[in-house]
């Protein structure tokens, strides 16, 4: 991935970074009109969930596009670090099952002492 892509690419998330912040802002606009003591016009909060509804649609087409094009560039291919961050999550997974069991069998032997 050259610079120039990388440039574009992170302009396409900062977009998505706007874009963002726009449907909160209409997510905002609809809770406020909805809770307007007068009633809720409903001209505007029509307007309001078709704009967030594509805003939505653009964001997720965005993302995927951008996903698919980080994996297509691998810069680390030959990098263990993946393997070595798996690893190190199985090992910690393991001893916590390993200290659930060694609870379970302490619980266990005090109930058959206690028998």
């Amino acid at each position: 991935m050259d610079s120039q892509s990388q440039n574009t690419s992170l302009q396409r998330l900062q977009n998505v970074e706007k874009t963002i912040v726009r449907v909160l802002e209409l997510a905002g606009g609809v809770t406020d009109e909805l809770s307007n003591p007068s009633g809720p016009r409903k001209d505007l909060v029509n307007k309001h969930c078709a704009e967030f509804m594509q805003s939505i649609k653009d964001i997720q087409v965005t993302l995927r596009e951008e996903i698919k094009s980080a994996c297509e560039y691998r810069p680390f291919e030959k990098c263990d670090y993946i393997a070595r961050i798996s690893n190190e999550i199985c090992c910690e997974k393991l001893e916590y099952v390993i200290a659930e069991l060694d609870g379970m069998k302490k619980t266990i032997d005090e109930h058959q002492s206690a028998s």
